[in-house]
């Protein structure tokens, strides 16, 4: 099923968590659940879920509710996480370190094939089986390890010479934790964590309640 890119990204968030749901389910023996539980324990309504389902198709039968694994299984395929992604991670300061060394990518399909600095004394690292390498050499190691997303996360100085080498090899999806905003072609999908902006929505929603108090 091809799916418009307009697709709302809460409604792609809530796939991600009903999925999260479902595996619990599952792992409890669950063998059926209704859109009634998922909303539930997902802190939405009935009609949301069925909102979001039905972006992508008919499921379940009504009276009966989902099957808790052929529900999971669809939406895995949803969030191409029935296949393996391979991984290119640029920048080994606090955050790239982190990143490095947290298993849940690779537990989701998400495998770090290669590891890249700017930074001359980082180069020739070993981080697990794997070589910090220049980030020169960028283009030669997208083509070899045949890499389809990047992670970048380095200086906001550091990015434009970054962007030069990712956009000039063709990948097509980058998660970008640089404190910057990145300019790319249409054909790239950006997805920016910033921690700070999460950090100043949380802190004025707490403001506001207080406010309200």
């Amino acid at each position: 099923m091809s799916i418009s890119k307009k697709t709302s990204e809460f409604a792609i968030r809530r796939l991600s968590l009903y999925l999260r749901i479902l595996e619990h389910l599952g792992r409890d023996g669950e063998r059926t659940v209704s859109s009634e539980q998922l909303a539930v324990r997902s802190g939405t309504t009935a009609a949301q879920v069925r909102k979001d389902l039905s972006l992508f198709g008919s499921f379940g039968k009504r009276g009966l509710g989902y099957g808790v694994a052929e529900l999971a299984l669809r939406i895995r395929k949803i969030l191409g996480l029935d296949r393996r992604w391979r991984v290119a991670l640029v920048g080994v300061g606090r955050i790239g370190s982190a990143l490095i060394e947290y298993g849940g990518f690779r537990e989701r399909g998400y495998d770090i094939v290669a590891i890249l600095d700017v930074d001359p004394s980082k180069i020739g690292e070993r981080w697990a089986d794997l070589t910090v390498h220049d980030i020169c050499e960028f283009e030669d190691i997208v083509r070899k390890q045949g890499v389809e997303i990047v992670i970048i996360a380095v200086p906001a100085e550091a990015v434009p010479a970054v962007m030069d080498r990712v956009t000039g090899a063709g990948v097509r999806g980058i998660l970008n934790f640089a404190p910057t905003t990145l300019r790319v072609p249409e054909s790239v999908t950006v997805k920016d964590v910033n921690m700070v902006i999460e950090l100043e929505a949380l802190s004025f929603a707490l403001s506001q309640e207080a406010g309200e108090e």
